[in-house]
């Protein structure tokens, strides 16, 4: 076999880009660890709320920057959507469905796994409250208890939610891939087309 037809990315003896991704598999595993881990978290502090603090009782923790004010929100931030619960909790269903999603069929980056961990954990600590607490299925309120100034009181799992956002745009933004093989063979696609039209364009050159 020729040497010189091997991609970039193929196992090299340097130790090439394609070793450094991760598979599906590890992909979807580490979604798994940093979701399941951040779900737990979740419930441990909204149990512990429960347990502890008096409803809509502010309780200063750090001065006036964090207080913990227990509250049960039906619906999303600043309580919109308190009278579609079941539409809010099946929008959070969807939302977790389309990340497991995206991927399979499109992640193979570390940094966009734990960014839709903490997308997929926050998610489904939510889910869990809308499920399982009262007053009943895909109709319990969603335990906060942290609250900022000039903010809606929030928990762990919307912390996770926001920080995967961020994430993902900040990947976006620096032009970080979530495949970073395609984004590769399209670069090289493109470069061969450029280098194609450029023949074209001057045939007395190659004379």
């Amino acid at each position: 076999m020729n040497h010189a037809d091997q991609s970039p990315t193929s196992a090299g003896p340097h130790g090439s880009g394609a070793r450094r991704r991760p598979s599906r598999g590890t992909v979807l595993g580490g979604m798994a660890v940093v979701g399941l881990l951040l779900a737990v978290v979740d419930q441990l502090t909204k149990n512990w709320a429960v347990a502890n603090l008096p409803e809509l009782d502010p309780q200063p923790f750090l001065g006036e920057i964090l207080h913990l004010t227990l509250l049960y929100n039906s619906g999303a931030a600043w309580g919109m959507g308190s009278e579609i619960t079941p539409v809010v909790t099946g929008l959070q269903i969807a939302i977790v469905i389309g990340v497991i999603v995206f991927a399979v069929r499109s992640v193979r980056s570390y940094w966009y796994t734990l960014a839709l961990g903490l997308i997929l954990g926050g998610a489904l600590g939510n889910i869990h409250d809308r499920v399982l607490r009262a007053p009943g299925p895909f109709h319990g309120a969603v335990v906060d208890f942290l609250e900022l100034p000039h903010w809606p009181v929030f928990n762990v799992a919307d912390m996770a939610v926001v920080a995967g956002a961020i994430l993902v745009v900040l990947l976006g933004v620096i032009g970080m891939s979530p495949n970073p093989a395609e984004a590769e063979e399209r670069a090289r696609a493109e470069a061969v087309g450029t280098a194609g039209t450029d023949d074209v364009e001057h045939p007395e050159e190659t004379r």
